[in-house]
């Protein structure tokens, strides 16, 4: 890697030309993975990367001039200190305010880069551009603002906000639910029978872990399984079933550990309340995010895992 100060002017123009590209192309990508779920805000990285092509030739004309037609390839991670970006395909799917913050850091980056440049260059032509780019960096803040008002309108901000909160639904809070409750309720049943057959806190609290992790490895396989995403817009795979696995182990382990408690009725007191504090906060989650009346959602919740429960405790008084 070389050192930015060691860079000759023929070497900034050439980076700061590559830095263009990369940057347009960023923007480019982002437009890409907006465009469906959020035209409004693709729009506004399709203009961001219109204003990026301006640079990138102003950038190019005075190159021709002052160095001829060969433009070598310079680019950030071979100079010391430039940040470099993670690729966009690499961080899907992507967030408004994830991308807008990148979009940010962005445009300071590269404002900062152009005023260095600018500084060390005795070429008043290069001088004079690479400052002119500086403060187009600088303003872009606002014309990113002035685009937003003209893209995002109050209608569109509401659509967006209405996709977002059902990609968080479809990728996050169904996958959760559904570990969450195949957790805390199919292991309702060999924890209380294993508890209630041996009389043992410690045998009981072997069962529930067991089941709870393999209760949890089972759901993840068969949530990573079950849709790639390509269809639904569920999201990764792999990222569904790890949250569906953990938060299955989850809703096992909080009625298992109590368990831990030597005293056996007292365990048995603790664990019992932890299972009503479990389905209480399933009922508020399906009320919350998946638009189930209060009463139905508690109704529905507290009838399956009491009959689950009761067939924990008949098993295990017999």
């Amino acid at each position: 890697m070389r050192n930015f100060s060691d860079l000759s002017e023929r070497e900034v123009l050439a980076l700061a030309i590559a830095n263009e590209e990369e940057d347009a192309r960023i923007y480019a990508d982002i437009a890409e993975g907006l465009r469906e779920t959020y035209p409004a805000s693709a729009r506004v990285f399709t203009e961001m990367l219109t204003e990026e092509g301006d640079h990138r030739r102003r950038l190019i004309e005075l190159y021709r001039q002052k160095f001829g037609e060969h433009i070598p390839l310079i680019r950030r991670q071979d100079v010391r200190g430039s940040l470099t970006h993670k690729p966009i395909w690499q961080i899907r799917p992507l967030g408004l305010d994830a991308v807008r913050a990148l979009a940010e850091s962005m445009e300071l980056e590269t404002q900062r880069f152009y005023r260095r440049a600018a500084a060390r260059t005795s070429d008043a032509s290069i001088r004079s551009l690479l400052g002119d780019l500086a403060d187009a960096e600088a303003h872009h803040e606002a014309l990113a603002e002035q685009l937003t008002a003209a893209n995002l309108t109050e209608g569109a901000r509401d659509e967006e906000a209405h996709a977002e909160r059902r990609q968080l639904l479809l990728r996050v809070v169904q996958p959760a639910l559904a570990g969450l409750m195949d957790g805390s309720v199919s292991t309702l049943a060999p924890v209380f029978a294993s508890a209630l057959a041996t009389g043992k806190s410690w045998d009981a609290f072997l069962v529930g872990l067991a089941a709870s992790i393999g209760a949890g490895i089972s759901m993840a396989f068969a949530e990573a399984l079950s849709d790639n995403g390509s269809l639904t817009g569920r999201g990764a795979p792999v990222v569904r079933g790890l949250i569906t696995g953990l938060m299955t182990m989850l809703g096992g382990i909080g009625h298992t550990l109590p368990f831990l408690i030597a005293d056996f009725h007292v365990a048995l007191v603790v664990a019992v309340a932890i299972v009503i504090l479990e389905l209480a906060i399933i009922a508020w989650v399906r009320w919350k995010y998946m638009d189930t009346p209060p009463i139905s959602a508690a109704f529905q919740v507290m009838v399956g895992g009491a009959l689950v429960f009761a067939c924990g405790i008949l098993i295990g008084s017999s």
